[in-house]
């Protein structure tokens, strides 16, 4: 088995002037309450450093390193082949502006050389891009405006939704209440009903209640009241004054 290759990122280094007005005991305090750094003084400097990952020797691969001394500061920080150099230059002179606030009252840096340097930066990074900052903020922009459409039409179509579900369920209860009164409408034929309702007149005394009849042979009305109907018109029944 082949043994794996260990990739050795690029190193990089930049030293600032300065002053430091304070102490390095001072600096180490403030700059030990950041929990990213580990920090120490070592041979007269404030070393503050930060390891992002490790390769699979365990040693730091992405990485960088804050060296502060009485009249200067200097950042060292690793890139990997498969990351931008633009970018993590940039992001690594971010990281040393958070430090320099940290350590404000205490260290001075040279701005003239500094903001020089974060200005090369910047233009370096933006000529990076492919596409000028217009471009790429209207297709968010039109990107953005498009998700927020879509957003609402969900929105839309959910309460849609769910309001054909609720008319799906009164139409299905609709429809099992109109089988039923077929399935009642269909139980007994004409005949049958015709000899039943003469039976029920007979044994009470030549009336009938609708309802107590629907109610004893789990008949609708109107399928009784049709029938009543019909044998009037053909002369089995005759109605009371």
């Amino acid at each position: 088995m082949a043994a794996e290759t260990v990739t050795i990122p690029k190193v990089e280094e930049v030293t600032f002037n300065g002053s430091l007005s304070g102490t390095l005991d001072q600096a180490l305090a403030k700059l030990s309450k950041a929990p990213f750094y580990s920090a120490k003084i070592v041979s007269g400097k404030l070393v503050a450093a930060r390891v992002e990952s490790r390769n699979i020797n365990k040693k730091p691969y992405l990485f960088y390193m804050i060296e502060l001394s009485s009249n200067s500061v200097s950042v060292a920080y690793s890139i990997p082949p498969d990351t931008s150099e633009r970018m993590r230059r940039a992001l690594v002179i971010k990281d040393l502006v958070s430090v320099l606030s940290i350590l404000s009252g205490i260290f001075s840096i040279d701005e003239t050389h500094f903001y020089q340097y974060v200005d090369s930066v910047i233009d370096d990074l933006l000529g990076g891009l492919s596409e000028n900052y217009s471009s790429l903020f209207n297709k968010y922009d039109a990107q953005l405006s498009e998700y927020r459409e879509l957003k609402r039409l969900n929105l839309e179509l959910g309460a849609a939704n769910r309001n054909l579900t609720v008319q799906s369920t009164q139409l299905d209860e609709e429809n099992k209440r109109l089988k039923e009164d077929l399935a009642a409408l269909q139980k007994y034929s004409d005949q049958a009903l015709m000899a039943m309702i003469s039976d029920w007149i007979q044994v009470h005394n030549s009336t009938i209640d609708v309802g107590d009849f629907a109610k004893t042979y789990n008949i609708v009305e109107p399928r009784i009241e049709q029938i009543l109907d019909k044998m009037v018109s053909q002369g089995y029944l005759e109605l009371k004054e």
